[in-house]
């Protein structure tokens, strides 16, 4: 039986769930500048991508077709900006990400990139920078009496850009900033993030080299180079603990093994590797671009949760020849921010096809994420997935030509190349081959959302269920179970109460070891690389936490990141306390008076752009036995936001003294999102300096009772060990929508209930 067969009549929109329909809505589909849908159903949606890419054939009628039955159904799933932007007819790029050109060591040059970041991150794409070939702090600066400031300075400098970028309305500010782990200022690099709010927009990696792992190993001294001079010289063990106590206590920095990276590509005759897209899973030359697409995996399962669940390889091979010919059309059809990302693209036309939905694969076919038989079967599917996209490239350079910088006999020599068995290296012998790359693992969060809630990429199933809150046009609030794809075919089948077989695991029944092992099965299948988060217990030690790494390096992986709940960046897998339910009290029909004398409390409040600290004063008054608030002052010496602040708490105090329910008011100004990107604080993510003076009154209500106390806010989670209806705490508030529910997955922060992701 297939169960994802299309109910005749029916629109794949009426069949996803609600949060499906929300962010295709939200997201890819095609509105007017008025916000009238052109895109009735997702269908059109996809018949407007297949008529676009096709539009790159000799005859296009041919093919649009074969396009859109690839994406039918959520088989293949292109990139968001490809779902959102081809055919829209709009100034865009389809290109997800970007690493940026080297730096030189120069002021000009400086700033030319600082330019050339900001019209790519004007377009949305995230960007990918190594600011090692920047000399370091202290360094003298010949011919102008002055020493450098150092490569985080400029960081800085790019942070501040982003901020800019953001607030004008663009669509995402991800950034990447990877140094070696042998410049003079790596250890002030691995510190930065230390500082609060320091250098927010960017991701952080250190890149680690073979002689680094070695040194580690040897218990050996390392020196720390620039320019061929020697600044000093550090144990080699003791800057890997500070790499690794940096992750541990606030998750950052990520580790890329570089030179396993350069060792590996196709194209190491000629390019040379130093950084990668803001998640990692595209390690890029200079102004190289990352083209993303997914193989749903899940959507490909037949007779499932029977032992003859199996995904059938000539269905998988059919549907990877039709998405990396899609792929490559997209090139030919994208606009791109600069001319030399568009040069490097078409010279060797890259393209990063993955997968997603694994995780429901597997307990699909009853086999349980993280053990060896679910390694085994993962390693499988990608190698059937490379296989097949190696097949059809080659086909196409038969067709189209081979990428312009193809040469036959370095290619061939490659190290991933020749891993290829022997049929796919005599076609690419004779036609060559017109993608130099073809597979990589990217975020699919979002895209992966609106595919019915199928698992996100190589990553396991966070949460099988959770309760979300809907906002109502009326401002009311309903709450819709939202449950992972996997599960509701299982329900379907058997039953809402049918025990859950052992296969549906979640991240929280998870070792770190399973984690890597699943990421090195599918890393040696996959050309480029991986985006993954191994998620660890807050409480694992720290020497077990530096084995995580250590176990990725051994397996074979090109990079490892790791989420460890911590105060600094906030805990994923721990609920947000929230208000509890408000108070009944009688609307007022007049103002209150004040009385000469109030009583009240003083808070400090400090936020990372303000100078001084804010000091708000919240007055009370009894009234019928309750403590409740009267006014509000705030004082700072910072005289930046004087207007806007005497202006906001002058008319909370006038809703205060109306009376009635205005415990509401904290709950609005918790609301309010900066587009320059808010804090984290005491483990929850605060949006906005707003929402803080409104945490702050929230607090306050708390204290005094006029709120009657704190209570955990927990989605549901059907666990195999504890039977559907099990209570999981969910994570701290999206800045978008301002639920408990944000969660670290493939590298990036994402929102379980918007669909908010840090990586677009």
């Amino acid at each position: 039986m297939d169960v994802h067969s299309d109910t005749v009549g029916t629109s794949a929109t009426d069949r996803i769930a609600p949060i499906s329909r929300q962010i295709w809505d939200a997201k890819y589909r095609l509105k007017t500048a008025d916000g009238l849908p052109i895109d009735v159903t997702i269908e059109d949606s996809w018949r407007r991508v297949a008529h676009a890419l096709a539009a790159a054939e000799a005859r296009p009628a041919d093919w649009e077709q074969p396009f859109y039955d690839a994406l039918a159904d959520f088989r293949f799933l292109p990139a968001g900006r490809i779902l959102s932007g081809a055919g829209a007819d709009r100034r865009v790029t389809l290109f997800n990400c970007f690493v940026m050109g080297d730096i030189e060591d120069d002021l000009g040059s400086i700033f030319a990139h600082l330019r050339e970041a900001a019209l790519t991150m004007q377009q949305g794409g995230g960007i990918g920078y190594d600011f090692s070939t920047l000399r370091p702090h202290g360094a003298p600066v010949r011919g102008v009496g002055a020493d450098a400031s150092g490569p985080l300075s400029f960081m800085d400098v790019w942070d501040s850009m982003c901020r800019t970028i953001m607030s004008a309305g663009a669509r995402r500010g991800a950034m990447m900033a990877t140094l070696r782990c042998d410049h003079p200022d790596i250890e002030a690099f691995i510190e930065a993030k230390r500082t609060p709010g320091r250098l927010r927009n960017f991701n952080l990696s250190v890149l680690v080299t073979d002689a680094f792992m070695a040194a580690i190993e040897a218990d050996a001294d390392w020196p720390l180079v620039f320019g061929g001079q020697s600044f000093r010289t550090v144990s080699a063990r003791t800057l890997w603990d500070r790499i690794t106590r940096a992750t541990y206590d606030y998750a950052e920095p990520g580790v890329i093994f570089i030179d396993r990276i350069n060792a590996r590509n196709n194209l190491a005759y000629c390019e040379t590797i130093h950084s990668t897209n803001p998640c990692g899973e595209q390690p890029l030359p200079p102004y190289g671009a990352c083209l993303l697409g997914s193989i749903n995996l899940a959507r490909l399962v037949r007779d499932p949760f029977t032992p003859d669940a199996r995904v059938d390889a000539d269905e998988l091979a059919e549907l990877v020849g039709v998405a990396v010919r899609m792929m490559d059309n997209t090139i030919d059809v994208s606009g791109f921010p600069l001319e030399a990302q568009r040069q490097e693209a078409l010279a060797k036309r890259r393209i990063g096809l993955g997968m997603t939905g694994l995780a429901d694969a597997l307990i699909m076919s009853g086999l349980r994420y993280g053990s060896e038989a679910a390694a085994g079967r993962a390693g499988d599917w990608a190698r059937q997935i490379e296989r097949a996209a190696y097949v059809t490239s080659a086909q196409l350079a038969r067709e189209k030509g081979a990428f312009p910088l193809f040469d036959r006999d370095a290619y061939l020599a490659g190290e991933t190349v020749r891993g290829l068995d022997d049929e796919v290296r005599a076609l690419i012998g004779q036609h060559g081959i017109r993608n130099a790359l073809l597979t990589s693992v990217a975020p699919t969060g979002t895209i992966s959302l609106v595919a019915d809630n199928v698992s996100s990429g190589v990553e396991p199933v966070f949460a099988l269920a959770y309760t979300r809150k809907v906002i109502q046009p009326d401002g009311s609030k309903r709450e819709e179970e939202v449950s992972d794809h996997a599960l509701r075919l299982f329900r379907e089948r058997f039953g809402a109460d049918a025990d859950l077989p052992a296969s549906f695991v979640t991240v929280e029944d998870l070792s770190p070891a399973d984690h890597v092992r699943m990421q090195a099965a599918v890393q040696r299948h996959v050309d480029s690389a991986i985006s993954k988060t191994v998620n660890v217990s807050e409480t694992i030690s720290f020497e077990a936490f530096q084995d995580v790494y250590l176990d990725a390096w051994r397996s074979g992986c090109k990079g490892c990141t790791t989420y460890r709940p911590n105060s600094v960046t906030g805990s994923v897998l721990e609920a947000t306390p929230t208000a509890a339910p408000l108070p009944t009290i009688a609307p007022a029909t007049e103002l209150m008076r004040r009385a000469e004398k109030l009583t009240g409390a003083t808070y400090k409040l400090r936020w990372p752009d303000a100078e001084h600290a804010m000091y708000v004063t919240i007055n009370d008054i009894e009234q019928d036995g309750i403590t409740r608030p009267f006014e509000v002052f705030v004082n700072s010496k910072n005289l930046e936001h004087y207007a806007w602040v005497v202006a906001l708490t002058r008319m909370i105090s006038a809703v205060f003294r109306r009376g009635g329910e205005v415990a509401f008011v904290a709950e609005e100004l918790q609301q309010v999102f900066d587009p320059r990107g808010g804090q984290w604080s005491n483990g929850r993510y605060v949006p906005s300096l707003v929402a803080a003076i409104g945490n702050v009154i929230e607090r306050h209500m708390i204290h005094t009772g006029f709120l009657s106390g704190v209570e955990k806010l927990t989605g549901t989670a059907a666990h195999h060990a504890h039977g559907p209806g099990t209570h999981m705490p969910l994570g701290p508030l999206c800045p978008k929508c301002s639920q408990p529910g944000l969660i670290k997955e493939e590298g990036c922060l994402s929102c379980l209930h918007c669909g908010w992701s840090k990586c677009g």
